[in-house]
């Protein structure tokens, strides 16, 4: 599958299917498709809307994403198996633009331990489902999984099966986060160069970030030809995490000039879709955290953040005995802060006028609002 545009990478966010495996994570059908509706505005490629087999809600899911979505191709997740191809698309058939993805093993570990097959019997499920999944779609996907650990060569062979299956887009997994960035790349480089019929097929990574080389593995993969990435929002996912799609779309515009590719996000939405999956999955926004090694601007930027803006001359005994109070505690916080920017408002600037120290005031949070009082009322 030659692309129009050869320096184009094309984003698939997998946020509502690998994303919501992180622990104690759960969306119900209304937080999907608000996500999802989200996910449409950010500009994103493909949305893997789920896994309709797992469960009646998930399809439903699933179905309701495909109904609404017009502007990014709709996909969902089946095992090599009839009747996860068939809620697939009984899930997505309504899509404008639907795929059809369909998983299964390819390292020796997984064919043996995990799925109790030989290399052969993989190869002919795979390719009986990849050509069942075309008889239904246009578009089929194959994640050959565990790709990463993989014999390459077993894997350059399965690729080609399912390439001359049907498949039209090839996805390469590191499912473990096992790999190296240059082990990684060039696993893709001989995948999309040796391969037979790999001119054919479109081809994707879905990195995991279990040693911290989600993106670098990422990069390493496009740097050797590949041209779709599978990322989930805020880098949520099973164990350490998914690739970050903020990351990686940040990287292609800032280093545009270096690395010679592009993307279609609209990346002033990347904020608004952060928070969001933040606020419907539990999982809290990074916020700036105080300590006695931060800096002054930090320290500035907070109480902004706060409201709270010092007036001339009380900044610097603000600063003194935030630093004082920082040196004694793991984390300063805002409500800290509010006490330190009210005594410092309340003294004028001035030390040594008879007060305890602000180290002894606010150190022990049962006595704050005694020396709150006393500052305030003598």
């Amino acid at each position: 599958m030659k692309e129009a545009n050869p320096d184009r990478v094309f984003i698939f966010d997998t946020t509502l299917r690998d994303g919501e495996q992180s622990p104690g994570f759960h969306l119900d059908a209304n937080s999907k498709l608000r996500i999802a509706r989200q996910l449409e505005k950010l500009g994103v490629d493909v949305i893997e809307a789920g896994f309709p087999i797992s469960s009646p809600g998930d399809f439903e899911a699933c179905r309701r994403i495909a109904r609404e979505i017009r502007g990014a191709t709709v996909t969902a997740l089946a095992r090599a198996v009839r009747e996860d191809v068939d809620a697939v698309w009984g899930a997505i058939k309504d899509a404008q633009d639907p795929q059809i993805h369909i998983v299964l093993s390819v390292s020796d570990v997984h064919i043996d331990r995990k799925l109790g097959m030989t290399r052969e019997q993989v190869l002919k499920r795979g390719a009986e489902m990849v050509e069942y999944a075309r008889f239904l779609c246009d578009k089929v996907e194959y994640s050959p999984e565990d790709a990463g650990r993989a014999d390459p060569d077993y894997l350059i062979e399965t690729v080609e099966t399912m390439i001359a299956a049907g498949a039209n887009v090839i996805n390469i997994p590191d499912t473990t986060g096992y790999c190296l960035p240059y082990e990684f790349g060039e696993l893709v480089r001989r995948v999309i160069t040796e391969a037979r019929g790999s001119e054919k097929a479109l081809f994707s990574v879905h990195c995991h970030n279990d040693l911290g080389l989600a993106v670098a593995n990422t990069l390493a993969a496009l740097a050797a030809g590949a041209r779709r990435v599978e990322c989930t929002i805020n880098g949520i996912g099973e164990r350490a995490g998914n690739t970050s799609l903020e990351e990686v779309v940040m990287l292609l515009r800032v280093r545009q000039a270096k690395l010679g590719l592009e993307c279609g996000i609209e990346t002033t939405e990347i904020t608004r879709t952060s928070r969001l999956v933040s606020e419907l999955t539990g999982l809290a926004d990074s916020k700036i955290v105080l300590t006695a090694r931060s800096g002054r601007h930090a320290f500035h930027h907070r109480l902004g953040r706060l409201g709270i803006t010092l007036t001339e001359g009380n900044d610097d005994a603000a600063w003194q005995r935030f630093l004082q109070l920082a040196d004694t505690k793991k984390e300063v916080t805002d409500e800290d802060l509010r006490k330190i920017a009210a005594m410092s408002e309340t003294t004028n600037g001035h030390e040594g006028n008879g007060h305890p120290p602000v180290t002894d005031q606010l150190h022990d949070h049962n006595h704050v609002a005694d020396a709150m009082r006393h500052l305030i009322f003598g």
